[in-house]
């Protein structure tokens, strides 16, 4: 009785939204007041159960959460799983216990939160240890692994991007079109001359962890290449606790570093990139985004965004629950350029901005063709720092960058 009135609070607490709403979709009874589960149409039924835990960012973020979701929704409709979204308001261990105890078969967690999971907190046992029959997906980090790195639990399951690689990239692109932004782009923008102090970049984060720091080293390992090769020096401004809803606080920090020189600030922080790339138009420079290809947010002033489309992973693992594979998974799942799941867009966007003039669109085609080279060599003949896999950051490694 204890555990059934404690299951109906922790439903109660968690929030669910919009699932029952998409097309296609018909809604399921739940005992979860606040929430509703949701199954697609589809010609083949299961009686598979999977859920999304959001971050704090939610489920509408055009991105790291959104693109879960989607991958959610094509499952059911593939499968005919039963599927539920939950926006957790008192805490992500509710909701994950809540679910568990609901018999959801896969649970995805997008929030950086794994004592409860892992190690239990207040006292309880871990929840991988009660509900070893629930395979928990985690993401941006590996807290699975016991200190001499071998698996604690064989039902978690801890996914990774190699957004270290596609930071890399958009580093060495920032300084390729930092030095060249007076030949690339028309009136409107205004950049500071790198000659005269505009040799700068920014970084906003969400949280100081291996899941956002991850971006921002694998950026900085970019720029120093590049910045190497042509023989230049960089300032690094970096905020790592910026959060993830406040687009304000974005608008505020961006501004300070391109009062301060900077061209080009990368935001990986959820919604407070809203605030950034407003910012970047509101001075004519430029801002990259993150997770979904979000170049359209302030056509002409997001040079590009680092993917992470989190349904590649989702879809992926829901093949296996569906085709009965999912034993036989790694319980550590990386997913490469070569995947999908990660990289920087293919700048169309920013390429309809590029000045008309014969010196702009060569110069374009000729800092395009240096990129291809560059993802060429990336994994195999560079090799990027990567938090996530526990690589450490010597900041003396890079000294064509200055970190602020």
């Amino acid at each position: 009785m204890k555990k059934t009135l404690k299951k109906i609070l922790c439903l109660v607490m968690a929030t669910m939204i919009g699932a029952s709403a998409l097309a296609g979709c018909g809604s399921k009874d739940s005992t979860d007041q606040g929430s509703q589960a949701a199954s697609a149409s589809s010609t083949v039924k299961s009686d598979k159960k999977i859920a999304i835990v959001c971050d704090s960012a939610g489920q509408n973020d055009n991105g790291y959460n959104q693109a879960a979701v989607s991958g959610a929704k094509q499952a059911a409709e593939k499968y005919g799983m039963e599927y539920k979204v939950v926006e957790p308001t008192n805490g992500v261990s509710s909701a994950l216990e809540a679910l568990a105890e609901d018999g959801y078969n896969v649970i995805f967690s997008l929030e950086y939160d794994f004592d409860a999971l892992i190690k239990g907190v207040g006292g309880s046992k871990p929840l991988a240890e009660m509900y070893p029959d629930t395979t928990f997906v985690v993401f941006n980090d590996n807290p699975n692994v016991n200190e001499d790195g071998s698996v604690k639990y064989k039902n978690v399951i801890s996914v990774l991007f190699d957004v270290h690689e596609g930071s890399f990239l958009a580093g060495a692109l920032s300084v390729l079109v930092n030095e060249n932004a007076k030949v690339l782009f028309a009136d409107g923008y205004k950049f500071k001359d790198p000659a005269q102090g505009g040799r700068a970049l920014g970084f906003i984060g969400g949280t100081n962890s291996n899941g956002i720091t991850v971006f921002s080293y694998g950026y900085i390992a970019g720029v120093n290449y590049m910045a190497k090769e042509l023989g230049v020096k960089y300032d690094y401004y970096a905020k790592y606790d910026a959060g993830f809803t406040d687009s304000a606080l974005g608008s505020t920090v961006a501004g300070t570093y391109y009062d301060k020189g900077a061209n080009i600030v990368y935001g990986v922080a959820g919604g407070v990139g809203e605030g950034i790339t407003s910012k970047a138009k509101e001075v004519g420079r430029l801002a990259i985004q993150v997770d979904a290809n979000k170049d359209a947010q302030q056509p002409g002033y997001v040079l590009t965004s680092v993917l992470k489309n989190t349904d590649v992973p989702v879809m992926t693992i829901c093949d296996a629950l569906a085709t009965s594979k999912l034993a036989g998974m790694g319980n550590l799942q990386s997913y490469s350029l070569a995947s999908g799941a990660t990289g920087i867009t293919d700048l169309a966007e920013i390429s309809k901005h590029i000045a008309t003039t014969s010196e702009a669109q060569a110069k374009w085609k000729e800092i395009q063709t240096k990129l291809n080279e560059i993802k060429e060599k990336v994994g195999s003949d560079i090799k990027v720092v990567n938090a996530q896999a526990g690589d450490k950051f010597d900041a003396s490694a890079y000294p064509n960058v200055t970190i602020k």
